[in-house]
Protein backbone atom coordinates (compact mmCIF):
# COMPACT_ATOMS: atom_id res chain seq x y z
CA UNK A 1 0.00 0.00 0.00
CA UNK A 2 1.59 3.23 -1.11
CA UNK A 3 1.65 6.05 1.43
CA UNK A 4 1.82 9.77 0.88
CA UNK A 5 3.49 11.88 3.53
CA UNK A 6 0.70 13.59 5.43
CA UNK A 7 2.25 16.50 7.33
CA UNK A 8 -0.16 18.01 9.87
CA UNK A 9 -3.28 16.71 8.13
CA UNK A 10 -6.61 17.67 9.66
CA UNK A 11 -8.93 15.28 7.82
CA UNK A 12 -9.38 11.78 9.24
CA UNK A 13 -9.92 8.80 6.95
CA UNK A 14 -9.50 5.05 7.30
CA UNK A 15 -8.10 2.49 4.88
CA UNK A 16 -9.48 -0.84 6.02
CA UNK A 17 -8.19 -4.34 5.37
CA UNK A 18 -9.30 -7.75 6.61
CA UNK A 19 -8.39 -8.74 10.15
CA UNK A 20 -6.11 -11.71 10.76
CA UNK A 21 -6.09 -14.20 13.59
CA UNK A 22 -2.78 -15.88 14.42
CA UNK A 23 -2.93 -19.66 14.78
CA UNK A 24 -0.02 -20.94 16.92
CA UNK A 25 2.20 -23.46 15.16
CA UNK A 26 1.36 -22.37 11.62
CA UNK A 27 4.23 -21.36 9.29
CA UNK A 28 4.68 -17.59 8.97
CA UNK A 29 5.62 -15.60 5.89
CA UNK A 30 8.59 -14.01 7.64
CA UNK A 31 10.17 -17.33 8.69
CA UNK A 32 12.82 -17.02 5.97
CA UNK A 33 14.02 -13.60 7.13
CA UNK A 34 17.50 -13.74 8.59
CA UNK A 35 19.36 -11.16 10.61
CA UNK A 36 21.94 -11.00 13.36
CA UNK A 37 22.07 -13.94 15.80
CA UNK A 38 21.88 -13.16 19.52
CA UNK A 39 21.62 -15.20 22.72
CA UNK A 40 18.01 -15.49 23.89
CA UNK A 41 18.42 -18.62 26.01
CA UNK A 42 17.46 -16.79 29.20
CA UNK A 43 14.54 -14.84 27.71
CA UNK A 44 11.10 -15.80 29.06
CA UNK A 45 9.76 -18.85 27.25
CA UNK A 46 6.38 -17.24 26.54
CA UNK A 47 7.92 -14.44 24.46
CA UNK A 48 7.44 -14.91 20.72
CA UNK A 49 8.95 -11.67 19.43
CA UNK A 50 10.22 -8.35 20.66
CA UNK A 51 9.42 -5.50 18.29
CA UNK A 52 11.49 -2.31 18.06
CA UNK A 53 10.11 0.80 16.40
CA UNK A 54 12.91 3.03 15.17
CA UNK A 55 11.79 6.65 15.00
CA UNK A 56 14.07 7.68 12.14
CA UNK A 57 15.03 11.28 11.51
CA UNK A 58 12.27 13.90 11.27
CA UNK A 59 11.53 14.74 7.65
CA UNK A 60 13.60 11.83 6.30
CA UNK A 61 10.73 9.29 5.99
CA UNK A 62 12.96 6.56 7.45
CA UNK A 63 11.06 5.09 10.41
CA UNK A 64 11.60 1.31 10.47
CA UNK A 65 10.37 -1.79 12.31
CA UNK A 66 12.79 -4.40 13.69
CA UNK A 67 12.02 -7.56 15.61
CA UNK A 68 13.87 -10.16 17.67
CA UNK A 69 12.53 -13.66 17.07
CA UNK A 70 12.66 -15.74 20.26
CA UNK A 71 12.51 -19.11 18.49
CA UNK A 72 15.92 -18.81 16.78
CA UNK A 73 17.48 -15.66 18.24
CA UNK A 74 17.44 -13.69 14.97
CA UNK A 75 17.33 -9.88 15.15
CA UNK A 76 15.70 -8.71 11.90
CA UNK A 77 15.98 -5.09 10.76
CA UNK A 78 13.63 -3.26 8.40
CA UNK A 79 10.92 -5.90 8.71
CA UNK A 80 8.01 -3.74 7.54
CA UNK A 81 9.62 -2.95 4.20
CA UNK A 82 10.79 -6.53 3.70
CA UNK A 83 7.32 -7.94 4.32
CA UNK A 84 5.45 -5.17 2.47
CA UNK A 85 7.55 -4.39 -0.63
CA UNK A 86 4.64 -2.63 -2.33
CA UNK A 87 4.68 0.06 0.37
CA UNK A 88 6.88 2.30 -1.74
CA UNK A 89 7.24 5.04 0.88
CA UNK A 90 8.12 2.56 3.63
CA UNK A 91 6.78 2.88 7.15
CA UNK A 92 6.74 6.68 7.19
CA UNK A 93 8.13 9.70 9.00
CA UNK A 94 8.89 9.45 12.76
CA UNK A 95 7.74 6.30 14.54
CA UNK A 96 6.37 7.59 17.84
CA UNK A 97 4.75 4.62 19.63
CA UNK A 98 4.18 0.88 19.29
CA UNK A 99 1.83 -1.53 21.08
CA UNK A 100 0.39 -5.01 20.58
CA UNK A 101 -3.27 -5.95 20.80
CA UNK A 102 -4.85 -9.27 19.74
CA UNK A 103 -1.73 -10.47 17.89
CA UNK A 104 -1.55 -7.25 15.88
CA UNK A 105 1.16 -4.59 16.08
CA UNK A 106 -0.06 -0.99 16.12
CA UNK A 107 2.45 1.73 15.23
CA UNK A 108 1.94 5.47 15.55
CA UNK A 109 3.76 7.40 12.79
CA UNK A 110 3.70 11.03 13.84
CA UNK A 111 4.77 13.28 10.95
CA UNK A 112 3.09 11.05 8.37
CA UNK A 113 -0.19 11.30 10.27
CA UNK A 114 -0.71 7.54 10.30
CA UNK A 115 -1.50 4.63 12.56
CA UNK A 116 -0.14 1.50 10.89
CA UNK A 117 -1.45 -1.97 11.81
CA UNK A 118 0.47 -5.13 10.91
CA UNK A 119 0.28 -8.79 11.87
CA UNK A 120 2.58 -9.69 14.76
CA UNK A 121 3.05 -13.11 13.18
CA UNK A 122 4.54 -11.90 9.89
CA UNK A 123 4.55 -8.05 9.80
CA UNK A 124 2.19 -7.92 6.80
CA UNK A 125 0.08 -4.79 6.56
CA UNK A 126 -3.52 -4.98 7.77
CA UNK A 127 -4.66 -1.36 7.86
CA UNK A 128 -3.50 2.24 7.59
CA UNK A 129 -5.52 4.80 9.52
CA UNK A 130 -5.08 8.54 9.13
CA UNK A 131 -4.90 10.61 12.34
CA UNK A 132 -3.50 14.16 12.44
CA UNK A 133 -0.07 14.30 14.16
CA UNK A 134 -0.62 11.18 16.32
CA UNK A 135 1.62 10.54 19.32
CA UNK A 136 0.71 7.47 21.44
CA UNK A 137 -1.80 4.62 21.71
CA UNK A 138 -3.76 2.60 24.30
CA UNK A 139 -6.60 0.06 24.17
CA UNK A 140 -9.70 -1.24 25.85
CA UNK A 141 -11.65 -4.25 24.59
CA UNK A 142 -13.41 -2.28 21.82
CA UNK A 143 -11.26 0.66 20.78
CA UNK A 144 -7.74 1.84 20.17
CA UNK A 145 -7.24 5.35 21.55
CA UNK A 146 -4.66 7.64 19.95
CA UNK A 147 -3.41 10.98 21.26
CA UNK A 148 -3.04 13.73 18.65
CA UNK A 149 -1.46 17.16 18.55
CA UNK A 150 -4.29 18.09 16.15
CA UNK A 151 -1.89 19.85 13.81
CA UNK A 152 0.02 21.96 16.35
CA UNK A 153 3.37 23.17 15.02
CA UNK A 154 5.92 25.97 15.30
CA UNK A 155 8.40 27.07 12.62
CA UNK A 156 11.52 28.95 13.66
CA UNK A 157 14.07 31.25 12.09
CA UNK A 158 16.86 31.22 14.60
CA UNK A 159 15.03 31.40 17.93
CA UNK A 160 12.06 33.36 16.58
CA UNK A 161 8.72 31.71 15.83
CA UNK A 162 7.71 32.75 12.29
CA UNK A 163 4.73 30.42 11.72
CA UNK A 164 2.67 28.46 14.19
CA UNK A 165 -0.58 26.81 15.21
CA UNK A 166 -1.45 25.92 18.79
CA UNK A 167 -4.82 24.17 19.04
CA UNK A 168 -5.58 21.94 21.97
CA UNK A 169 -4.91 18.27 21.37
CA UNK A 170 -7.36 15.41 20.96
CA UNK A 171 -7.81 11.71 21.63
CA UNK A 172 -9.22 9.76 18.69
CA UNK A 173 -10.85 6.35 19.05
CA UNK A 174 -10.55 3.61 16.43
CA UNK A 175 -12.93 0.64 16.31
CA UNK A 176 -10.84 -2.52 16.70
CA UNK A 177 -13.19 -4.55 14.52
CA UNK A 178 -13.44 -2.16 11.56
CA UNK A 179 -10.32 0.04 11.94
CA UNK A 180 -12.61 3.04 11.47
CA UNK A 181 -12.26 6.27 13.44
CA UNK A 182 -15.34 6.85 15.61
CA UNK A 183 -14.93 10.33 17.04
CA UNK A 184 -12.52 12.37 19.12
CA UNK A 185 -12.46 14.39 22.33
CA UNK A 186 -10.44 17.51 23.13
CA UNK A 187 -7.81 17.31 25.88
CA UNK A 188 -4.86 19.55 26.84
CA UNK A 189 -2.05 21.01 24.78
CA UNK A 190 0.13 18.58 22.81
CA UNK A 191 -0.88 15.30 24.49
CA UNK A 192 1.71 12.53 24.60
CA UNK A 193 1.27 9.25 26.51
CA UNK A 194 -2.06 7.56 27.23
CA UNK A 195 -3.11 4.66 29.47
CA UNK A 196 -6.37 2.81 30.09
CA UNK A 197 -7.55 1.67 33.52
CA UNK A 198 -10.98 0.67 34.85
CA UNK A 199 -13.12 2.48 32.29
CA UNK A 200 -11.00 5.61 32.11
CA UNK A 201 -8.22 7.00 29.94
CA UNK A 202 -5.37 8.99 31.42
CA UNK A 203 -3.73 11.42 28.97
CA UNK A 204 -0.41 13.18 29.60
CA UNK A 205 -0.46 16.72 28.18
CA UNK A 206 3.00 18.15 27.41
CA UNK A 207 2.48 21.63 25.95
CA UNK A 208 5.63 21.16 23.89
CA UNK A 209 4.45 23.75 21.35
CA UNK A 210 2.39 25.79 23.83
CA UNK A 211 5.54 26.64 25.79
CA UNK A 212 6.45 29.06 22.98
CA UNK A 213 3.00 30.29 21.98
CA UNK A 214 -0.17 31.96 23.29
CA UNK A 215 -2.36 31.56 25.22
CA UNK A 216 -0.14 29.85 27.83
CA UNK A 217 3.45 30.64 26.87
CA UNK A 218 4.15 27.70 29.16
CA UNK A 219 4.28 23.92 29.17
CA UNK A 220 1.09 22.07 30.02
CA UNK A 221 1.21 20.28 33.37
CA UNK A 222 -1.99 18.25 33.35
CA UNK A 223 -3.40 14.76 32.94
CA UNK A 224 -6.81 14.66 31.25
CA UNK A 225 -9.08 11.89 32.59
CA UNK A 226 -11.61 10.57 30.03
CA UNK A 227 -14.60 8.36 30.79
CA UNK A 228 -14.68 5.81 27.95
CA UNK A 229 -18.46 5.26 28.19
CA UNK A 230 -19.31 8.91 27.58
CA UNK A 231 -16.02 9.64 25.76
CA UNK A 232 -15.75 12.94 27.60
CA UNK A 233 -13.15 14.53 29.88
CA UNK A 234 -14.36 14.22 33.47
CA UNK A 235 -11.35 15.56 35.36
CA UNK A 236 -8.04 17.38 34.93
CA UNK A 237 -5.14 16.55 37.25
CA UNK A 238 -2.17 18.88 37.75
CA UNK A 239 1.15 17.04 37.92
CA UNK A 240 4.31 18.84 36.69
CA UNK A 241 5.40 20.59 33.50
CA UNK A 242 5.94 18.81 30.17
CA UNK A 243 4.37 15.39 30.71
CA UNK A 244 5.55 12.44 28.62
CA UNK A 245 4.49 8.85 29.38
CA UNK A 246 1.62 7.51 31.46
CA UNK A 247 1.14 3.96 32.78
CA UNK A 248 -1.39 2.05 34.89
CA UNK A 249 -0.26 -0.92 37.00
CA UNK A 250 -3.75 -2.48 37.08
CA UNK A 251 -3.85 -2.13 40.87
CA UNK A 252 -5.11 1.41 41.17
CA UNK A 253 -1.93 3.41 40.55
CA UNK A 254 -1.35 5.83 37.66
CA UNK A 255 2.26 6.74 36.82
CA UNK A 256 3.33 9.80 34.82
CA UNK A 257 6.82 10.68 33.60
CA UNK A 258 7.73 14.30 32.93
CA UNK A 259 10.51 15.92 30.91
CA UNK A 260 10.77 19.14 32.92
CA UNK A 261 11.64 22.48 31.34
CA UNK A 262 15.32 21.71 30.49
CA UNK A 263 16.42 24.56 32.74
CA UNK A 264 15.43 24.43 36.41
CA UNK A 265 12.67 21.80 36.58
CA UNK A 266 14.04 18.28 36.27
CA UNK A 267 12.41 15.30 34.60
CA UNK A 268 10.84 12.78 36.96
CA UNK A 269 8.31 10.09 37.81
CA UNK A 270 5.02 10.92 39.54
CA UNK A 271 2.25 8.64 40.83
CA UNK A 272 -1.33 9.11 42.02
CA UNK A 273 -4.19 6.78 43.02
CA UNK A 274 -6.83 6.37 40.33
CA UNK A 275 -9.53 6.87 42.95
CA UNK A 276 -7.82 9.97 44.45
CA UNK A 277 -6.06 11.72 41.56
CA UNK A 278 -5.44 14.89 43.57
CA UNK A 279 -2.90 12.99 45.68
CA UNK A 280 0.08 13.34 43.33
CA UNK A 281 3.46 12.19 44.66
CA UNK A 282 6.90 12.83 43.18
CA UNK A 283 8.87 9.57 43.38
CA UNK A 284 12.25 10.19 44.98
CA UNK A 285 14.45 8.84 47.78
CA UNK A 286 17.29 10.24 49.87
CA UNK A 287 19.65 7.46 48.75
CA UNK A 288 18.86 8.21 45.08
CA UNK A 289 18.61 11.96 44.73
CA UNK A 290 18.65 12.04 40.94
CA UNK A 291 15.46 10.13 40.09
CA UNK A 292 15.35 11.62 36.59
CA UNK A 293 13.77 10.02 33.54
CA UNK A 294 15.16 9.90 30.01
CA UNK A 295 13.14 6.83 29.03
CA UNK A 296 10.87 4.37 30.85
CA UNK A 297 9.04 1.05 30.62
CA UNK A 298 6.24 -0.47 32.70
CA UNK A 299 6.22 -4.15 33.66
CA UNK A 300 3.72 -5.55 36.15
CA UNK A 301 3.77 -3.49 39.34
CA UNK A 302 6.95 -1.60 38.45
CA UNK A 303 7.96 1.30 36.27
CA UNK A 304 11.60 1.15 35.20
CA UNK A 305 13.42 4.38 34.39
CA UNK A 306 16.75 5.35 32.90
CA UNK A 307 17.93 8.83 33.78
CA UNK A 308 21.08 10.89 33.89
CA UNK A 309 22.37 12.57 37.03
CA UNK A 310 23.53 15.68 35.16
CA UNK A 311 20.71 16.19 32.66
CA UNK A 312 21.10 20.00 32.47
CA UNK A 313 24.83 19.76 31.63
CA UNK A 314 24.28 19.61 27.88
CA UNK A 315 27.98 19.87 26.99
CA UNK A 316 29.15 17.15 29.37
CA UNK A 317 29.18 13.40 29.04
CA UNK A 318 26.10 12.03 30.77
CA UNK A 319 26.17 9.25 33.34
CA UNK A 320 22.99 7.18 33.12
CA UNK A 321 21.46 5.09 35.89
CA UNK A 322 18.66 2.50 35.94
CA UNK A 323 16.09 2.58 38.73
CA UNK A 324 12.52 1.41 39.29
CA UNK A 325 9.50 2.13 41.45
CA UNK A 326 6.87 -0.29 42.75
CA UNK A 327 3.81 1.59 44.04
CA UNK A 328 2.26 -1.48 45.68
CA UNK A 329 5.33 -1.83 47.91
CA UNK A 330 6.23 1.89 47.76
CA UNK A 331 9.75 0.73 46.92
CA UNK A 332 12.48 2.38 44.86
CA UNK A 333 15.24 0.08 43.55
CA UNK A 334 18.61 0.99 42.01
CA UNK A 335 20.32 -1.34 39.53
CA UNK A 336 24.11 -1.17 39.31
CA UNK A 337 24.40 -1.77 35.60
CA UNK A 338 26.95 0.07 33.47
CA UNK A 339 24.86 1.87 30.82
CA UNK A 340 26.78 3.46 27.97
CA UNK A 341 25.79 5.45 24.91
CA UNK A 342 22.59 7.49 24.65
CA UNK A 343 19.64 5.45 26.05
CA UNK A 344 16.58 6.40 23.99
CA UNK A 345 14.13 3.54 24.59
CA UNK A 346 13.96 0.44 26.76
CA UNK A 347 12.17 -2.79 27.64
CA UNK A 348 12.41 -5.13 30.63
CA UNK A 349 11.66 -8.85 30.51
CA UNK A 350 10.91 -10.94 33.58
CA UNK A 351 10.38 -14.70 33.81
CA UNK A 352 8.47 -16.72 36.39
CA UNK A 353 11.28 -16.59 38.95
CA UNK A 354 11.79 -12.85 38.46
CA UNK A 355 15.08 -12.94 36.58
CA UNK A 356 15.25 -9.68 34.67
CA UNK A 357 16.66 -8.82 31.27
CA UNK A 358 17.03 -5.22 30.12
CA UNK A 359 16.99 -4.11 26.48
CA UNK A 360 18.14 -0.57 25.68
CA UNK A 361 17.84 1.32 22.40
CA UNK A 362 20.86 3.59 21.92
CA UNK A 363 20.23 6.57 19.62
CA UNK A 364 23.91 7.25 19.01
CA UNK A 365 24.15 10.48 17.00
CA UNK A 366 20.40 10.46 16.15
CA UNK A 367 21.16 10.41 12.39
CA UNK A 368 22.79 7.02 11.74
CA UNK A 369 21.64 3.52 12.75
CA UNK A 370 21.54 3.05 16.50
CA UNK A 371 21.94 -0.12 18.53
CA UNK A 372 19.88 -2.40 20.77
CA UNK A 373 21.83 -3.76 23.72
CA UNK A 374 20.92 -6.57 26.12
CA UNK A 375 21.89 -6.54 29.82
CA UNK A 376 21.33 -9.04 32.61
CA UNK A 377 20.12 -7.35 35.78
CA UNK A 378 19.91 -10.17 38.26
CA UNK A 379 23.66 -10.90 38.49
CA UNK A 380 24.87 -7.32 37.82
CA UNK A 381 26.70 -8.35 34.66
CA UNK A 382 27.29 -5.67 32.07
CA UNK A 383 26.41 -5.91 28.38
CA UNK A 384 25.50 -9.37 27.08
CA UNK A 385 25.17 -8.47 23.41
CA UNK A 386 24.52 -5.55 21.09
CA UNK A 387 23.07 -5.38 17.57
CA UNK A 388 22.66 -2.68 14.94
CA UNK A 389 19.11 -1.31 14.76
CA UNK A 390 17.48 1.50 12.77
CA UNK A 391 17.80 5.24 13.37
CA UNK A 392 16.74 6.18 16.92
CA UNK A 393 15.46 2.85 18.34
CA UNK A 394 12.99 4.35 20.79
CA UNK A 395 9.95 2.11 21.33
CA UNK A 396 9.60 -1.57 22.31
CA UNK A 397 6.69 -4.02 22.37
CA UNK A 398 6.74 -7.64 23.53
CA UNK A 399 4.54 -10.23 21.79
CA UNK A 400 3.61 -13.27 23.87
Amino acid sequence: MKKALLLFTFGVLSVVACRKTFVPGTPTKDASLEGESVNVAEFPADVKKIFVLNEGQMGANNATLDFLRRSDGQYITGAFKKMNPSAAAGLGDVGNDIAIHDDNVWMVINNSGLVEVVSAADETELATIEIPTPRAIAFDDKYAYVTSWAGAFATYEGYEVVDSSNPKGCVYRINLSTYKVEGNVEVGYQPEGIAYYDGKLYVANSGGISSQLPPLYAYDNTVSVIDTKTFAVTRTVEVQVNLKNVYADGKGHIFVTTLGNYFDVHSGLYVFPADAPDQVTHVTRDFLKHTHVSCSFALGDEVYCIGTENEFAFNEKHVYILWSYNAVKDKVSLYLVDLGGVPYGMAVLEDSIELRTLLVGDAGDYFNPGTVTCYRLYDLQDKVWSVTAGVCPGHFAVWK
